[in-house]
């Protein structure tokens, strides 16, 4: 199970104490750690005897991963737009390399989908999770691009044999 124990201890008086002898600790039983955290003040709230929480996190229906919580490989084709386009163009640093936007404003404008753009883009960065990821949302590496390109043609070896085996195991 993918859970995440955290404890917090935290000591709250009635009576004011010295910001020295008032250091929280941190435990982690994930990070294997303990830190006192000696930045926080007192406080004159709460019971007096101090406090104690424990937090279990779980991901996932059954706490398993992370594509059953949604947050990975539950988009659809339909769920990218042009935004996811231009955040990926930014992120992957490709506006730095090419200085304006107009790659990707010349894929936009030839009425291909924002998925399918983002294959394209992912092809050429060798973005193996990122490809999963718009594969696993219907994207398709047959696009041609307005150079005739597929994400195939885009891609290196070892991503191309990654994008015809993820498609087969898919079929």
């Amino acid at each position: 199970m993918a859970s995440i124990l955290s404890t917090t201890h935290l000591t709250f008086a009635s009576k004011p104490q010295n910001s020295q002898s008032f250091s929280p600790k941190l435990n982690s039983q994930f990070l294997g750690l303990q830190t006192n955290v000696s930045w926080l003040r007192p406080c004159r709230i709460g019971p007096s005897n101090g406090s104690r929480a424990k937090c279990w996190f779980k991901f996932g229906k059954n706490g398993v991963d992370a594509e059953g919580a949604g947050i990975y490989g539950s988009q659809s084709r339909d769920d990218f737009d042009r935004d996811d386009v231009e955040q990926y163009f930014n992120y992957m640093g490709m506006l730095a390399v090419e200085g304006t936007y107009d790659k990707m404003e010349a894929l936009l404008s030839q009425n291909i989908h924002p998925v399918d753009i983002l294959l394209l883009l992912a092809a050429s960065e060798s973005d193996k999770p990122k490809i999963e990821e718009l594969l696993r949302a219907g994207a398709s590496y047959t696009v041609k691009d307005a150079d005739g390109r597929t994400a195939l043609d885009r891609a290196n070896q070892e991503i191309k044999d990654f994008i015809l085996g993820f498609s087969v195991q898919k079929a």
